[in-house]
């Protein structure tokens, strides 16, 4: 069982870097399951662009290969590969040859009136020049969108440049700056949490929430993307895009409706309330880490630098913590860590209570441990409530906490699109809200900066962790200075 398909328009859609990593890993396959799914309109093309000389049968096969590993095995049909690969043209395309972008041109003929989305799976490097090109080859229309991958630059001055150069050619309500993470289904529930349930939206706030975790861990380490990486860490690769933006969601005000601007302006407001961490305040209020040998999931595995090859100050490993100054959350701290080889996959949010003020129970009751509201973003989508209850049997009155527990998969019973379906078809619909504005990428700059220039100014370098644990020992220190603790098993 599939869940709801909603009709899209006929469009056209130009993936810029198609034979890249993420093309084969999440675009492609995307595409597959919409098809499968029947939600692409007749007559819809994919054009598939990127500087090595293919044939487009040569591209074909190298796609099916690519959907063949990342669907699974008793999802993957012929006749609905054969259906997409009937859509699908590949054109070589070098940025500063003229004579390519003719041919991009050809490809696109006939399509002037319909939605024609324009995918930048490149480095951010190109994507001006992508859009100059775009512009002066004269085949982006008034129904034109661009996607842009993260990163937006790798600072502000480099954002703002990206900008610019995007903007030149097309208008803000054509670019959408893509985070998956606002994609996930359960990232989407925490709305519909927070804004269809009087229950929750009622103590959403400091009187009720002690405070606020987000954690985003990876068992793997750089792997295939080590010289990007080693240029980004992770704080510009998760904290400036991922997870402040979940953040926001988290904290932000109701907005006025789910129109896009009406969303996104509250978001904007979260990221202007963030208190800058500046100078001395960094070494009390966030930790950096790059991950030495170790194992992980029962597998030994070598340290950054040995994947890397030469010294580095990179970090792989992120915690912080932010704070909010605003009405709603003055004084309620948002821990947020990151980091690559740690002991499991795990994306998640947990918003902590206030314990409640006095106990009525005897002490033979056991503690009384504080409510937990958890949101788990991945592996396994769901929403886990966590309540004080009376243990079952007799000899008293015994507590415990115990879980309300969602799965969505099981709740709903439907195979539902993953984060790169639903945002591929948002574009063709033209629906910006789950899409960054382009003052909110620079606000989160703004908020980063201070950061990497309080790192750039210390001789202190990255602390070590072993990899297949929670990172640095002072990342504990972080928020136990404060009488917390990382939450760190989900009964999942």
């Amino acid at each position: 069982m599939t869940a709801q398909i909603i009709p899209v328009p006929v469009f056209d859609l130009v993936v810029f870097g198609a034979t890249g990593d993420l093309s084969h890993r999440k675009l492609l396959p995307a595409l597959y399951w919409r098809e499968r799914d029947q939600q692409m309109p007749s007559g819809s093309r994919i054009i598939a662009v990127a500087r090595t000389r293919f044939s487009t049968a040569e591209y074909i096969a190298q796609i099916e290969a690519a959907c063949r590993e990342h669907v699974p095995a008793d999802s993957f049909q012929e006749d609905v590969f054969a259906r997409l690969a009937e859509r699908i043209t590949y054109v070589p395309l070098d940025v500063s040859r003229d004579a390519d972008w003719s041919a991009l041109k050809a490809a696109l003929a006939g399509g002037e009136d319909r939605a024609r989305l324009f995918y930048l799976a490149t480095s951010p490097d190109l994507f001006g020049p992508i859009c100059r090109g775009a512009g002066a080859a004269g085949i982006v229309t008034e129904k034109s969108r661009v996607v842009l991958e993260k990163p937006i630059g790798r600072d502000l001055a480099s954002a703002i440049r990206i900008n610019d150069e995007v903007g030149a050619v097309f208008e803000e309500s054509q670019i959408y700056r893509i985070d998956h993470y606002l994609g996930k289904e359960s990232v989407q529930n925490l709305l519909a949490l927070r804004f269809a349930n009087s229950l929750f939206e009622a103590v959403w706030d400091r009187a009720h929430i002690d405070h606020v975790q987000i954690t985003v861990a990876e068992t793997v380490g750089v792997e295939d993307r080590a010289a990007y990486y080693d240029r980004s860490g992770a704080l510009r690769d998760m904290v400036q895009n991922h997870l402040l933006q979940l953040l926001c969601l988290v904290a932000m005000e109701p907005p006025t409706s789910m129109d896009a601007d009406s969303v996104r302006d509250e978001k904007l407001k979260v990221l202007r309330s963030l208190r800058v961490i500046r100078d001395g305040e960094a070494v009390q209020k966030i930790v950096r880490g790059q991950y030495r040998a170790g194992a992980v999931a029962g597998r030994t595995v070598p340290g950054y630098l040995e994947e890397l090859g030469h010294p580095s100050r990179t970090e792989t490993f992120v915690a912080l913590k932010a704070e909010v100054e605003n009405w709603r959350w003055a004084g309620t701290p948002f821990y947020l860590r990151t980091g690559k080889r740690l002991p499991t996959r795990v994306s998640e949010i947990v918003i902590q209570f206030h314990k409640v003020p006095h106990s009525i129970f005897p002490r033979t009751a056991g503690p009384i441990e504080p409510n937990r509201l958890i949101i788990r973003l991945q592996p396994d989508d769901g929403i886990q409530l966590a309540l004080m209850a009376k243990d079952p049997g007799p000899g008293g009155m015994r507590l415990r906490l115990a879980p309300l527990d969602i799965r969505f998969a099981d709740a709903f019973k439907v195979r539902y699109p993953d984060a790169y379906e639903r945002l591929l078809m948002d574009v063709v619909r033209g629906n910006a809200t789950l899409f960054m504005r382009r003052d909110e990428v620079e606000a989160a700059w703004r908020w980063i900066e201070p950061i990497l220039e309080a790192w750039r100014q210390s001789d202190e370098p990255p602390k070590p962790y072993i990899a297949g644990s929670w990172g640095p020992t002072a990342a504990i220190a972080l928020i136990e200075r404060d009488g917390r603790t990382w939450f760190e098993d989900s009964q999942y």
